[in-house]
């Protein structure tokens, strides 16, 4: 989501400084790395549980406390590297009651034990620290703690670390590929507010200076950089879905001083969504945690149980309609955006951020589902067509692996479209549908590569569809459809980077029909109908392609 909101804030004339988007020329750290990178170090052991127990300062924006570590050990070894921001001081790393030696670099720790941890055993340590973590000066761009006030001046506090990292502000193995299987959230809030986190509440815990600590467990697999607080003076109202699996329990937390406004408003849009996505993309997939959507002092983000929402409480994003069409103002874009990350990045998580398309891509074209969910397929297809002006074709989707880099900022658009794309190749919905559905069930609470996507869908449609996906996602420009039309014979070919490109297009071979053709990048000829001219021959504008007369 962030770097959605980030390329929007440019369109959109917001302020985005300390924003940085990747660029083609950036030179990639030992810190990148680091972060990025699968070392042995990092793939000696698999996570099974954190116990996140922590204090949040207000006054002094610091954070203090410990995270348990419940792991299991791939292979044997001595030695292990989880990450902490440099900014943030390591107390100690304790286990079996004794205290570990450890080291630091940039931001990774490396923990040594005193005797090898077999394969297969199940273990734990514990790290304790404290620290004033990154205040995110722009949330929820630049990541990391935020500090406001309520209406009424009350203080308000949470935390947005996409990309960033959730090492930002807790102790973990911060790579997305491992996934936690359960975890306790435990935040002790000031006196006087409290605290919102994924999960369910366990209980809540008087604390001897008045402060309460509340403690949440999230029952599946989540992802670090979803883990959250929001601290505040907030309104909470219960309600529930009859979705596919049951009954599934809803959450709203809104500020005190907000709630009128946001029962009728959340209203509108979260039950509609909820029965659209089900459809498309299969139950919700977090039953045993269930659905909050809690009010945040930034635009919004995919928490995982408690998603962000930041929009005013206004139809559109921030008012606006990024399609252009009229139908982005007849739902709250947070919320529908946000929530459809439950599927895509949640539930199916991208072990590298290079391949966040998977996370983006679905779930920006869980708009256009919503669209035509709410009002017509019509109505779905001149949303997609209309959010392409916010493409710009300057970047490869897919980015560089191993260093925690996303790719172009295109992979929101243009991988909506790209999938609209592969609908109409498909040309028969409900096998689509089934597609979507059955992605989310086959990766369900998993984490994913880019390549496992791409054989799923080409599996499931029966269509050769590789150098589709090459040319959309690893390549910075759109296919093109370069054609001539002489003495009633129509000539065409595809200009693109992947050589034997041969993706089907329909254009008008006879006036007011489309007509599917098999161009590849020689060019082929075809007879037209004695009625379609220059000025009326057109591709199938649901087909994401460029297309122009041959010069």
């Amino acid at each position: 989501m962030k770097k959605l909101i980030l390329i929007l804030a440019v369109a959109l004339g917001v302020s985005t400084s300390n924003a940085q988007m990747l660029g083609k020329d950036q030179i990639n750290s030992k810190a990148d790395s680091l972060r990025g990178s699968l070392t042995p170090l990092r793939t000696c052991y698999n996570i099974n549980y954190y116990h996140l127990d922590v204090k949040i300062d207000i006054d002094e924006k610091s954070v203090s406390g410990s995270n348990e570590f419940v792991f299991t050990a791939t292979q044997d070894f001595t030695k292990l590297q989880f990450d902490l921001f440099s900014n943030l001081k390591v107390e100690k790393v304790m286990y079996k009651g004794a205290e570990l030696a450890f080291t630091r670099e940039y931001n990774a720790v490396f923990v040594t034990f005193q005797k090898a941890i077999k394969k297969g055993t199940k273990d734990k340590f514990t790290v304790f620290y404290s620290g004033k973590p990154n205040v995110a000066r722009n949330p929820p761009w630049d990541g990391g703690f935020i500090f406001r006030k309520d209406s009424a001046g009350n203080p308000w506090a949470s935390v947005a670390c996409q990309g960033l990292g959730a090492s930002v502000w807790w102790p973990n193995k911060d790579h997305q590929s491992d996934e936690v299987d359960s975890m306790m959230i435990s935040i002790t809030a000031p006196k006087g507010l409290q605290d919102v986190s994924n999960g369910k509440l366990k209980s809540i815990e008087p604390q001897p200076d008045g402060s309460n600590k509340y403690n949440w467990f999230v029952s599946n697999p989540i992802n670090n950089y979803d883990i959250a607080f929001y601290i505040g003076k907030y309104s909470h109202w219960e309600d529930s879905y009859a979705g596919e699996n049951g009954k599934l329990s809803i959450d709203y937390w809104a500020l005190q001083t907000d709630s009128a406004k946001a029962r009728p408003h959340w209203d509108a849009d979260v039950k509609p969504m909820l029965k659209c996505f089900e459809y498309w993309f299969g139950p919700y997939p977090f039953y045993k945690d269930g659905y909050k959507l809690v009010q945040a002092p930034h635009l919004g983000m995919e928490h995982q149980s408690a998603v962000a929402y930041g929009n005013g409480f206004k139809k559109g994003y921030l008012g606006r309609d990024l399609s252009g069409t009229g139908h982005g103002l007849k739902w709250d874009f947070i919320t529908i955006h946000e929530s459809g990350h439950e599927w895509f990045g949640n539930n199916i998580t991208s072990k590298d951020i290079a391949d966040m398309w998977v996370h983006e891509g679905f779930t920006d074209y869980s708009e256009t589902l919503f669209t035509e969910c709410t009002e017509s397929k019509d109505a779905g297809n001149e949303y997609v067509i209309g959010i392409r002006k916010n493409i710009a074709n300057d970047v490869p989707v897919i980015g560089p692996y191993g260093v925690n880099k996303e790719g172009s900022g295109d992979m929101y658009y243009k991988g909506a479209n790209l999938i609209h794309t592969i609908r109409q190749l498909v040309n028969n919905d409900e096998k689509f549908r089934q597609i979507l559905r059955g992605l989310n069930k086959t990766f369900y609470h998993k984490t994913v590569t880019t390549a496992e996507i791409e054989n799923y869908i080409a599996k499931q449609s029966g269509l050769k569809l590789d150098k589709v996906f090459d040319q959309y996602l690893r390549h910075s420009k759109i296919p093109l459809f370069e054609y001539k039309i002489k003495n009633g014979t129509l000539s065409y070919r595809w200009v693109t980077d992947v050589k034997g490109f041969d993706m089907p297009i329909q254009v008008t071979l006879k006036n007011g029909t489309y007509s599917l053709l098999n161009p590849t990048n020689q060019w082929k000829s075809t007879k037209l109908s004695s009625d379609v001219t220059m000025e009326r021959f057109k591709v199938n504008p649901l087909f994401y392609v460029d297309a122009k007369p041959a010069e």
